[in-house]
C-alpha cells in the first residue's frame, strides 16, 4: 500500500465488495510490479492518494459479480488489464479505451489496485478477459500491460512492415516485448539498443538480430553500418528520458518513423532543425488495451511466449521482496517479477 512518496507496506486491510452494479471482485492469484508503481512511489504521481493500494496487472477469480454484470460468473479466470474502459463514452467508442471518461488508468491510480489478496474491479464487463483453457496465469499476466504497450504504442504506432529495420531503444520490459512483436511482422533487420549486456542478451534470444551496448558502440554508427548508411525506417522509443528519444531522432531514416513509448518527466527537444526535411513521423499513445483479444490468441496459439520475461518469482507475502528486487533491477537481474497467491 501506499502511504505518500517513498512510503509503503503490506498490511491486513478490509476485502473490497462491489459497489457499483458493473463492479466484480476478484481473488488475485498472479500479479506483478510496473515501473509505474516505482514512480507512484517516488511521488512523481501526485494524484494517487496515500492510502491507495498498488497495482495494476494481474490475473484471478472471480468471486463476487454485481447485478448489472452479463458476461461473467463466480469462478471465471480473468485477466485484469491495465485499463478500464466503461464501454459506453465517446473514446471507448473510438476504442480510445485510456482515455475513458470514467475508467482507463485507474486501478492502482486513482482507486485500490490489484497487489492485494482480493480487488474490486469497475466496468467487469467491458474491461475483464476470460483466461482459455490450458493456459497458465504466468502465460497471460503480461498481457495486462506490457505486451498491448509494446504492440499498440511500439509496433503498431510504428508501422512495422515486411523488410523494416527496425531499432529497439532500451530493453527493459516493454522493449523487449517489442522485439519480439516486431518479428511478427518480418522485418529484415532488428537492432536493441541498451547499457545492460544481460538485458541485450535476452533481446537476443527474443529475436534481436543485432545488439548494441551504447556505452561501448556508437548506437548510430551500427544502425548506418547495418542500413548502408541510411537510418533505421522505425525506431521505437521505450526509455523515457531526453538522450534516448534524441538519439532516436539520429537513428531514423528519411522517411521513417518514431514510436514513443517510454513515459517522459521531462522535457525534451526537438531538433526541427534538422528533422523538418526528412519526412519523419513521431508518434506517442497511452496503451489502450485493445489488442489483448488478438495476442491472447497468439498466445494461445503458441506462436508467441512471454514468459521468458519473467525473472523472479515471490509469493504474495514476501511483496516487499519483491519491490526490493524490482526497483534495483540492474542489481539483481531482473526484467519483471510473478507474485503468486497460494
Amino acid at each position: 500500500m501506499y502511504h505518500g512518496p517513498g512510503k509503503k507496506s503490506w498490511e491486513t486491510v478490509p476485502d473490497p465488495r462491489v459497489e457499483q452494479d458493473t463492479d466484480v471482485v476478484v481473488r488475485i492469484t498472479t500479479t506483478t510490479i510496473c515501473g509505474t508503481d516505482l514512480h507512484i512511489l517516488k511521488g512523481d504521481v501526485p494524484d494517487t492518494p496515500a492510502g491507495t493500494i498498488l497495482g495494476h496487472e494481474a490475473v484471478g477469480v472471480v468471486e463476487e459479480v454485481g447485478p448489472g454484470v452479463r458476461n461473467l460468473r463466480k469462478g471465471d479466470r480473468v485477466i485484469i488489464p491495465a485499463i478500464t474502459a466503461c464501454g459506453t463514452c465517446d473514446y471507448c467508442k473510438r476504442g480510445m479505451y485510456s482515455h475513458c471518461v470514467k475508467g482507463g488508468w485507474i486501478l492502482g491510480h486513482t482507486i485500490n489496485g490489484l497487489q492485494a489478496q482480493y480487488a474490486r474491479v469497475p466496468f467487469a464487463d467491458t474491461s475483464l478477459y476470460k483466461v482459455p483453457d490450458g493456459l497458465r496465469d504466468e502465460d497471460v499476466l503480461f498481457l495486462t500491460d506490457i505486451l498491448p504497450t509494446a504492440y499498440e504504442c511500439g509496433v503498431l504506432n510504428g508501422n512495422v512492415k515486411p523488410g523494416d529495420t527496425v531499432v529497439v531503444v532500451g530493453a527493459g520490459p516493454v522493449g523487449l516485448a517489442a522485439v519480439m512483436l516486431s518479428r511478427l511482422y518480418s522485418p529484415a533487420l532488428v537492432i536493441a539498443v541498451d547499457l545492460d549486456a544481460r538485458r541485450l542478451e535476452r533481446a537476443r534470444r527474443l529475436g534481436a538480430d543485432v545488439t548494441v551496448q551504447n556505452d561501448r558502440e556508437d548506437p548510430v554508427d551500427v544502425v548506418r553500418r547495418h542500413t548502408k548508411g541510411r537510418g533505421a525506417d522505425v525506431v521505437i522509443e521505450a526509455v523515457g528520458i531526453p538522450a534516448t528519444f534524441e538519439l532516436c531522432t539520429e537513428l531514423v531514416a528519411p522517411g521513417g518513423r518514431i514510436a514513443n513509448v517510454g513515459v517522459h518527466g521531462k522535457p525534451v527537444t526537438l531538433h526541427l532543425e534538422k528533422l523538418w526535411a526528412h519526412n519523419i513521423t513521431i508518434t506517442t499513445r497511452l496503451v489502450d488495451t485493445e489488442t489483448i483479444g488478438q495476442l491472447l490468441e497468439l498466445i494461445a496459439a503458441r506462436r508467441i511466449d512471454p514468459t521468458p520475461l519473467a525473472t523472479h518469482t515471490f509469493h504474495m507475502d514476501d511483496f516487499m521482496q519483491a519491490y526490493e528486487v524490482f526497483g534495483n533491477a540492474a542489481a539483481h537481474d531482473a526484467v519483471k517479477v510473478v507474485v503468486k497467491q497460494g
